[in-house]
């Protein structure tokens, strides 16, 4: 793949801690995201908040990020990477300055798009960074951090958030008060890094907001949708809507318990990610898909029988049909396309992503409001049972067409080893393709 930017020479052989101080980055954002989930509760007791508002409170953050990676995803091949990575840094701590003073519903909006604005634009510069970090000697460390990173942070953030909840002082500032915290100890650690490419003009045009979806590419996602769009939504719901459920289920429950739902889904789905990333990509796809049924089954079971063990079951199967589905999918719509137009199709694969995280997740809290949150998760849950049994049935039908009929590769790998094609892509960044 031809850089995302001419490099400038490197002052560091190995990169070994330019690398890491990159893939911390990307936990820390992702951790960041997560971290307000266990707090919902407490701010809808506070400020009186409906299920609809919690919703538009994280889908605020989802929309943001998306408009963010379709506007500078490119802005760091111009700029270079540690300019961009500074900027996003910066307004992060803010969004967290302003969570920790936040008052009401129009401030924790306000900082969750602050949020996502600097989340899309660290990411996209921080991916790219790994990319450029990359080592001959371990070919596809890039692309195992892009993948493993997002999901691990989030289940690190929500874990941090709810152990703060539960024996922290005053959690709503402190949680926010340690990310600061991490943050500008990272934006000091970027300032003496080695830049990885080098400047060039065009940054204003690059901000235009563009997708490129090529025809091979928009089949692969045609084909992938119903699973990508179920797990997605799905993670959408736990997200915004568990604490909710776990308190439905077992009101007499701990505080501290509310944001393990979540927890749970993302625990599940960072080792799934890892074990799952030389399983091909239609396999993982179809395993992925096929768990988000039971889990609904476990989810329906848990409000039925009032048994928080069947919901934290369920998030778990889930989480595991989470990262099968989306590293699964997502490597097969980057793989179907040539490596100039992989950053196009991936802003694509995204836009479906986010949208479909976003979308369902305020049509839940709307539908709480107007019928209460059982009967909302009912009504999702079976939703996301049909989206997935229409994606299972699709995948079978290709794995059974491919078994009767061999398709040629397209695009053939070359007789040398190349592990990064065969490693996930991340979730808000690029896939690692090496230089041909």
């Amino acid at each position: 793949m031809r850089p995302r930017g001419p490099r400038a020479p490197r002052t560091s052989p190995s990169g070994r801690l330019p690398f890491a101080l990159h893939a911390s980055i990307l936990i820390a954002l992702l951790a960041a995201s997560s971290a307000p989930t266990p707090l919902y509760p407490r701010y809808q007791a506070q400020w009186r908040l409906s299920a609809l508002d919690i919703t538009v409170v994280f889908s605020a953050y989802a929309l943001a990020l998306l408009i963010a990676l379709l506007t500078t995803g490119t802005l760091s091949d111009h700029l270079g990477r540690r300019p961009v990575l500074l900027g996003a840094l910066a307004l992060q701590i803010a969004s967290m300055a302003l969570f920790a003073a936040a008052g009401g519903l129009t401030a924790l909006i306000v900082a969750r798009v602050l949020q996502g604005i600097a989340t899309g634009a660290a990411t996209s510069a921080a991916g790219a960074a790994l990319l450029d970090l990359e080592d001959p000697v371990r070919p596809g460390r890039p692309a195992l951090a892009n993948s493993i990173a997002p999901v691990t942070g989030m289940a690190v953030g929500v874990l941090a958030a709810t152990l703060m909840v539960r024996f922290a002082p005053v959690p709503t500032l402190t949680v926010y008060a340690a990310l600061i915290a991490v943050f500008a100890a990272q934006a000091i650690a970027l300032v003496p890094t080695p830049e990885t490419v080098r400047r060039r003009p065009g940054a204003l045009r690059s901000t235009r907001p563009r997708l490129a979806l090529p025809p091979p590419a928009a089949r692969t996602l045609l084909l992938n949708g119903a699973g990508v769009v179920a797990v997605w939504a799905l993670g959408g719901f736990y997200s915004s809507l568990g604490p909710g459920l776990t308190r439905l289920i077992a009101p007499g429950g701990p505080d501290y318990a509310d944001g393990m739902v979540f927890f749970t889904l993302t625990a599940a789905a960072a080792p799934t990610v890892y074990f799952t990333r030389r399983m091909r990509a239609d396999v993982s796809a179809l395993l992925g898909s096929s768990a988000v049924v039971p889990a609904a089954v476990l989810t329906l079971g848990a409000l039925h029988l009032a048994d928080p063990v069947l919901l934290f079951a369920g998030a778990a199967l889930a989480g595991f049909g989470f990262g099968a589905v989306s590293q699964g999918a997502l490597r097969a719509v980057v793989d179907s396309v040539p490596a100039r137009e992989k950053g196009g199709t991936l802003a694509s694969y995204y836009v479906l992503s986010y949208l479909a995280m976003s979308l369902p997740a305020i049509g839940a809290g709307a539908l709480t409001a107007g019928i209460g949150l059982r009967a909302a998760a009912l009504a999702y849950a079976g939703c996301m049972a049909v989206l997935a049994t229409a994606a299972v049935a699709t995948f079978t039908a290709q794995l059974r067409g491919r078994r009767r009929t061999p398709t040629p590769d397209v695009h053939p790998r070359p007789a040398t080893s190349d592990s990064s094609l065969d490693a996930p892509a991340s979730d808000i960044s690029v896939p690692a393709t090496r230089n041909r």
